[in-house]
C-alpha cells in the first residue's frame, strides 16, 4: 500500500463514528487524538499533553483482575482491547484501547500509537440486559436469582464474624379475588403499588424482592431483635393491607409474613429460606394477616399437618367430633339467652385438638364443607332437645358459605331437627363477600328467606365491614375481643370504638354481642356502653352437651360472673421445663405462666427473694431475672427487659445467643434435650455448667463486655 493510500485509508477511519487514533510521547502524554473522539471527551480542550491516564480511565467493576491502562503502557509493549471509560455519570463513556509501543532506529522507545473505539451504546445495552436479569421486570425489584445471590455471598462474608441476618417472606392475602374478579391487567398494576409500599418502608431497593406471583423478600443485615423485626412485619401487614384503587376499582388485600434469623435459624442459604418459608406457612394457617418467628417445632408441624389431614377425613366416620357450648348471657341481667356451638376433636391417640389446627387444614382440602355440613345438624339436633327456647349460633366458614348448596344444608338441618328457623343464628366473617362479590347477596335473602338470624363476626378486623352492614341483612354485629382487651386501660381507643360500634348497631336496630370478657372492669365496661350481650370466661367456659342441657333445665337460667377485679399484664399459661442458670449451675424448672415482664417457676427451695437468674428458654434465648415473691417452690421472677410478641400470640426474647456461643460456652448440641425436655443429672437436678454461666451469663446480666 502506497503512503497516500495508507493516509486517505487513515482519514476514512477518523471520520468513522466513535473511532479514532492516538499516540503519546515517552512520558505517556497524549500527542494525537483523531477529532472524532476528542469532540467527546468531558474536556476537548485539555486532552493534549494529558497523561494518557488520566484521559481514560479504569473502569470502576473492573475489580483486582481487570488490566490496568498504567500497567499496560509500563511494559512497553502491544495490548488490545483494554476497556476504559471518559467522563463522570450521564457524561461516561466507555471505550475499548488498542496500542503498540513505537521505537526509532535505534531501538530508542518513543511512545505509544493505536486506535480507540467508542462502546458506549453496547456497554448500555449490556447494563440494561444485566439489570434486567437481575431484577423484576414487572416491579423493578431484585428477582429472586439475584436475592438468592445476594444472601448467599452475605451468609459466607457473615459467618465467621458470627453476625446475624435476618429475612423476611411476604405472601398477599386475598390477592387472587383481584385476578379473578379484576383480571390479570389489575393484579399487576396492584402488584407495582404494593413493591412501592414495601419501599416506602424499607427504603433501600436492594434489600427487597419479588419472588414471583404474590411473594416477596426482604434482607435484613445485621439484624437479630426480634422486637424490632416483629414491628417491621406489623407496619408492613398494616401499610399493605390498606384500601387500593386500580383501573377505577377498589381493592383490599391483607399480608402474612414468616421470619427467620442467621445463624439462629440457618447458616446455610437453603435452610434459611426452608425455615423462613416454614415461619410463613405457619403465619397464614394461623388466622392470616400475622407474621410468625421460626422456630423448631415448626420443622415436624408439616409431617404432623399431613398425618391430621389423614386422620381428619375418617374423624366424621368415627364419630370422634363434638359440639361444646359457651353461653351467651344478656349484659344486664346476667340470663342465658343462647350459646355459641364450638366443635371439639377428640382424637383416639392424640387427645382434643386445637380447632385452630385443624379448621385451616379443612379449609384447604375441601372438608370444612362435610364439617359445616356436620356442625349446622348436631347444633339443630341438641338446641331442639334443650327445654327453653335458647338459641344457637353457628360459626360458618367463607369456604362453606361459598358452596352453592349451603341454603340446602340449613334448611335440611333445620328439617331433620324441627328446630324454629328463628333460633339458629349463621355467624359469618367479611370473608364471605371478599370471596362471593354480588353472589352473597342472593345467598343472604335466600337465608333471611328460611327466617335465620345473621351475625357478623369479628367485627372491626377488616376494613369495609360498614360496607357490608348497608346491603347485607344482619341481626346483630359481633365485637371481637381484639377490641375488648385492653378497652378498660388508660389512654386505649378501643373505648370510643366499642362505644361506635354499639351506637351503630343501635340505629340499625341490630344487637351487640362482645367477645372474650374475662375480668369485672371489662364486664362493667360493656354495661356503661350499652353492650346487649356478653361471651367470655368470666361468665363460662365452652360447656360439654350435657353440662350445658343441665343449665338450659333451670327455670331463667343466670350466671353469676366470676374472674379477677381487672385485666392484668396479659398471662400464658404454660407447664414444660426451661432452666434457671444461677452462678455455676444449670437447674431445670417447670414454667407455670409467662408475661412480657416476668415468670412464675417451679421446682427451686430455700431461695431468697432478690436473687439473680439467667433463665434459659431453649433455642438460644435467655432474659436475667429476679425473685420477687416465693410460695413455696413457686419463684415469681420479674425480668429485666420485656419480652416481646412472636407472631402467635406468644411471647420471645427480643434476642437469642447465637449457637456458636452456646457451643464455645461449653454446651454440648444436646444440651437442650439432655437438661430442659427430660431432665438428668446430680440427685438434685442441677447441672454443672461453669464454663456457660461464667461466658453466657456473665453476657446476659452484664452485657456483652462480660465485665461487672
Amino acid at each position: 500500500m502506497s503512503s497516500a493510500q495508507a493516509l486517505s485509508f487513515c482519514r476514512i477511519v477518523e471520520n468513522l463514528d466513535g473511532i479514532g487514533f492516538w499516540s503519546t510521547d515517552t512520558d505517556g502524554n497524549v500527542l494525537h487524538l483523531s477529532g472524532k473522539a476528542m469532540t467527546r471527551l468531558p474536556d476537548p480542550g485539555s486532552a493534549f499533553g494529558q497523561p494518557l491516564t488520566a484521559l481514560f480511565m479504569q473502569i470502576d467493576d473492573a475489580g483486582e483482575s481487570g488490566r490496568s491502562l498504567r500497567f499496560a503502557l509500563s511494559r512497553r509493549s502491544r495490548f488490545e482491547r483494554l476497556a476504559v471509560c471518559t467522563g463522570q455519570e450521564e457524561n461516561r463513556r466507555w471505550w475499548l484501547l488498542s496500542g503498540e509501543a513505537q521505537f526509532d532506529n535505534a531501538q530508542h522507545f518513543t511512545g505509544f500509537s493505536g486506535i480507540c473505539s467508542e462502546i458506549t451504546d453496547d456497554r448500555r445495552i449490556a447494563e440494561e440486559n444485566a439489570k434486567a436479569a437481575m431484577h423484576d421486570p414487572l416491579t423493578g425489584l431484585l428477582n429472586r436469582r439475584q436475592m438468592t445471590r445476594k444472601i448467599e455471598r452475605t451468609l459466607s462474608a457473615y459467618r465467621p464474624h458470627k453476625r446475624p441476618c435476618a429475612t423476611l417472606l411476604i405472601d398477599l392475602d386475598r390477592f387472587k379475588q383481584v385476578n379473578d374478579t379484576l383480571g390479570h391487567s389489575a393484579g399487576d398494576a396492584l402488584l407495582k403499588q404494593v413493591s412501592e409500599r414495601l419501599l416506602t418502608i424499607l427504603k433501600d431497593p436492594e434489600t427487597v424482592c419479588r419472588l414471583g406471583g404474590d411473594e416477596f423478600q426482604v434482607l435484613l443485615p445485621d439484624v437479630e431483635d426480634r422486637g424490632d423485626l416483629g414491628n417491621l412485619a406489623e407496619r408492613i401487614i398494616a401499610m399493605i393491607s390498606q384500601p387500593y384503587s386500580v383501573e377505577g376499582s377498589r381493592c383490599i388485600i391483607g399480608a402474612s409474613v414468616g421470619i427467620a434469623i442467621s445463624p439462629f435459624d440457618g447458616t446455610e442459604t437453603d435452610e434459611l429460606l426452608r425455615n423462613a418459608d416454614l415461619a410463613l406457612y405457619a403465619a397464614k394457617h394461623g388466622g392470616r394477616g400475622a407474621f410468625r418467628f421460626f422456630s423448631r417445632e415448626l420443622l415436624t408441624a408439616a409431617e404432623d399437618r399431613r398425618q391430621l389431614e389423614e386422620d381428619l377425613h375418617d374423624a366424621i366416620n368415627r364419630g370422634e367430633f363434638v359440639l361444646h357450648y359457651q353461653p351467651i348471657v344478656q349484659c344486664s341481667t346476667h340470663a342465658v339467652t343462647g350459646a355459641e356451638a364450638l366443635i371439639r376433636w377428640n382424637h383416639p391417640e392424640q387427645g382434643q385438638i386445637s380447632p385452630s389446627l385443624f379448621i385451616p387444614i379443612a379449609e384447604e382440602s375441601a372438608l370444612i364443607r362435610r364439617i359445616g355440613d356436620w356442625v349446622l345438624r348436631t347444633a339443630c339436633m341438641e338446641a331442639a332437645q334443650w327445654p327453653r327456647a335458647l338459641r344457637v349460633a353457628v360459626n360458618i366458614s367463607p369456604t362453606h358459605f361459598s358452596d352453592p348448596g349451603f341454603p340446602a344444608s340449613v334448611t335440611q338441618a333445620l328439617a331433620a331437627s324441627g328446630l324454629d328457623p328463628d333460633r339458629l343464628e349463621l355467624e359469618i366473617t367479611e370473608g364471605v363477600f371478599l370471596a362471593q362479590g354480588d353472589e352473597a347477596d342472593a345467598r343472604f335473602k335466600t337465608l333471611k328467606a328460611l327466617g335465620v338470624r345473621l351475625a357478623l363476626d369479628d367485627f372491626g378486623t377488616g376494613y369495609s365491614s360498614l360496607g357490608y352492614l348497608k346491603s347485607a341483612p344482619f341481626d346483630k354485629i359481633k365485637i371481637d375481643q381484639s377490641f375488648v382487651k385492653g378497652a378498660t386501660q388508660t389512654g386505649s381507643r378501643n373505648r370510643a370504638i366499642i362505644a361506635a360500634i354499639v351506637a351503630l348497631a343501635q340505629a340499625l336496630e341490630m344487637e351487640t354481642t362482645a367477645e372474650g370478657i374475662e375480668t369485672h372492669d371489662q364486664l362493667d365496661l360493656m354495661r356503661e356502653l350499652g353492650v346487649s350481650q356478653v361471651q367470655g370466661y368470666i361468665y363460662s367456659r365452652p360447656l360439654q352437651p350435657e353440662a350445658f342441657l343441665d343449665g338450659a333445665r333451670q327455670t331463667d337460667w343466670g350466671i353469676e360472673p366470676e374472674g379477677p377485679a381487672c385485666q392484668r399484664q396479659d398471662r400464658v399459661s404454660l407447664f414444660r421445663w426451661i432452666g434457671a442458670i444461677h452462678e455455676d449451675f444449670y437447674y431445670p424448672v417447670v414454667l407455670r405462666n409467662l408475661s412480657t415482664t416476668g415468670a412464675l417457676i417451679e421446682g427451686l427451695e430455700d431461695v431468697p427473694v432478690g436473687t439473680r437468674f439467667v433463665v434459659y428458654f431453649g433455642e438460644g434465648q435467655l432474659e436475667v431475672a429476679t425473685v420477687r415473691r416465693i410460695t413455696g417452690d413457686k419463684l415469681g421472677l420479674e425480668f429485666d427487659k420485656t419480652l416481646v410478641n412472636d407472631g402467635t400470640g406468644g411471647l420471645c426474647t427480643r434476642t437469642r445467643i447465637s449457637p456458636y456461643d452456646l457451643i464455645s460456652a461449653g454446651l454440648p448440641p444436646d444440651f437442650e434435650a439432655s437438661t430442659i425436655r427430660t431432665p438428668i443429672g446430680p440427685r438434685d437436678g442441677k447441672v454443672c455448667v461453669p464454663a456457660f454461666t461464667s461466658t453466657i451469663g456473665r453476657k446476659a446480666i452484664w452485657g456483652t463486655q462480660g465485665t461487672s
